[in-house]
């Protein structure tokens, strides 16, 4: 019985590396006969590897030798009765789609039978045998096809790459998207050669003037929108016609490159790598910023900005000032929202990482890390606007004291604070150090506020006259509140120069404020020295020198 198990046991053994090896994902896609239609493959084409296929599709497409670039599709799909007459017509599309859509990564495409990629450990594949390999995506229709190349085993034989089944069968759609226009083939055949990078003399020659008209074109439309607009009114926060002009203009210009680009000239892929994620950015840059100067227009039309009215005092002020505030900040909330959609979009619909051969940042962690970085003062100062939207701390119009200046809010912007100084100055403050810094709100609850006016007067100085004095002016003063309680004078220190003296000085609000201290600070004086000159001295004794 132990003898049996023991056998048993190591039958299992032996069997299970067969048994893995048979279960192991296939390295190849099988089939009975590669492209039985076209006849013997011709000798000198190498297909034993995804770059010596490529490579000798590309050597037989430069000769126009279609019908031996047909022995690198894979011509499944068709049947081995046209597959002598419909494989170089295949062949001739896809060299179209190389030489306008698609730009190969040698460095990614391996030179190995099994295309492994042994560069980097880190890779998803990494040294694991490929049998598809992934060359590019063209965007038909609503939908993004991809372009593979595919490792196909005959039933007698070595495997051999191919360009896959689904991407032949999808290239007579793709060639009338992207084959060459009418306008292209009426132009001589000099101006069709190969020039350089690729290109061929007419895009050498047509790019640039695309790019003329279309500029000009957008001039004349802005040119046209602009037309009637006083100096004065070319910047209206209210016209929905200056809002709509920029990025009408961006949008005709837009659609202008577009059509000239889809149905004119079909550039190749070197300038349409850069050229399709432009135009789709530019949709959506002038979708997303008409949207915003649209609503920017109707928000200025419901709700008043500005922080010399909203800073009047006065029934419904206080509430006013809590909607604009809360307007603003809801506005920059749409902004951020509208910027994080159309960068989705833009990513999503250009492919732009690929596109633009930016494979290092494919990994959303480093371009995370990176993003952040480059935009973590932006984003902090964004986060502290929308802090004290909320919070509330300081509202538009609100009068404040921040950093020993007298000033009001005219606007609270994504990364600095908009101060109006009382003296007319502006004062731009990043918003993380304006809410990170104390200051005072004068507007904050209640307008209402009490100043103080500090005198130094002599240690003998009768301060019952000063008093009375001090009643007498502020009851001379109309602007100043009838709040007898919060008037008052008291001895809050002294020294070897003599006594301070508080006075307080009821307002009825910020605005009016400084402006009634000062005249009340003034008239104070003016009895001091008045009464310094028919009594008792009140100032005290102190040369220059002593009191610094």
């Amino acid at each position: 019985m132990h003898r049996f198990v023991l056998a048993a046991a190591l039958a299992l053994i032996t069997a299970l590396p067969g048994l893995a090896q048979d279960s192991a994902p296939d390295r190849w896609y099988k089939t009975e006969m590669v492209n039985s239609g076209l006849g013997d493959a011709p000798q000198n084409i190498d297909r034993t590897t995804p770059r010596s296929s490529l490579e000798s599709f590309m050597f037989r497409a430069d000769d126009e030798d279609w019908q031996g670039a047909a022995h690198m599709l894979d011509l499944s799909s068709i049947p081995p009765s046209r597959q002598a007459e419909e494989g170089p017509r295949r062949a001739r599309a896809f060299s179209t789609l190389l030489d306008r859509k698609i730009i190969v990564d040698w460095y990614d495409l391996r030179d190995r039978p099994d295309g492994v990629d042994a560069r980097s450990a880190d890779a998803p594949m990494a040294g694991e045998p490929r049998r598809s390999l992934l060359l590019w995506y063209i965007k038909l229709g609503d939908r993004p096809v991809p372009i593979r190349i595919n490792r196909v085993k005959p039933a007698v034989g070595e495997p051999v790459w191919l360009v896959s089944r689904q991407t032949v069968m999808a290239l007579p759609a793709l060639e009338a998207a992207y084959g060459p226009t009418e306008l292209e083939l009426m132009l001589p055949e000099a101006l069709r050669e190969k020039a350089f990078w690729n290109l061929r003399w007419w895009e050498v020659i047509a790019f640039p003037l695309v790019l003329l008209a279309t500029g000009a074109i957008g001039f004349a439309v802005n040119r046209g929108l602009s037309r009637g607009f006083g100096r004065t009114h070319r910047d209206a926060p209210t016209s929905m016609l200056v809002a709509v002009r920029a990025p009408a203009t961006l949008a005709v210009m837009t659609v202008t490159m577009t059509l000239i680009t889809h149905h004119l000239f079909v550039f190749s892929g070197r300038i349409d790598t850069a050229l399709s994620p432009l135009l789709i950015l530019g949709a959506v840059v002038a979708a997303l910023w008409f949207i915003v100067n649209v609503a920017d227009v109707i928000l200025t039309r419901l709700v008043n900005f500005d922080g010399d009215d909203l800073a009047e005092m006065g029934e419904g002020q206080e509430q006013r000032r809590n909607i604009a505030t809360r307007v603003s900040a809801a506005r920059r909330m749409v902004i951020v929202i509208v910027v994080l959609v159309g960068a989705g979009i833009t990513l999503n619909e250009a492919s732009v990482m690929r596109s633009l051969g930016l494979s290092l940042l494919a990994s959303a962690g480093t371009a995370t890390i990176i993003l952040a970085y480059a935009g973590r003062n932006i984003l902090t100062n964004i986060m502290a606007s929308l802090q004290i939207a909320l919070n509330q701390s300081a509202r538009i119009g609100d009068k404040v004291l921040y950093k020993d200046h007298l000033c009001s809010v005219e606007r609270i912007h994504f990364t600095y604070v908009q101060l109006r100084v009382w003296t007319g100055r502006r004062l731009v403050v990043p918003v993380v150090d304006f809410v990170s810094e104390p200051f005072e709100n004068w507007t904050m609850r209640d307008p209402y506020m009490i100043r103080e006016i500090v005198l130094r007067l002599a240690h003998d100085a009768d301060i019952s006259l000063l008093r009375d004095a001090y009643h007498t002016v502020l009851d001379g003063i109309d602007a100043i509140p009838d709040r007898p309680l919060d008037r008052g004078v008291y001895v809050k220190d002294h020294d070897v120069f003599g006594q301070v003296v508080l006075f307080l000085v009821p307002t009825p609000d910020p605005n009016s404020a400084w402006p009634l201290e000062c005249e009340v600070r003034e008239k104070l004086l003016e009895q001091a020295r008045r009464i310094d000159d028919t009594a008792q001295p009140v100032f005290p004794q102190v040369a220059a020198a002593q009191a610094a």
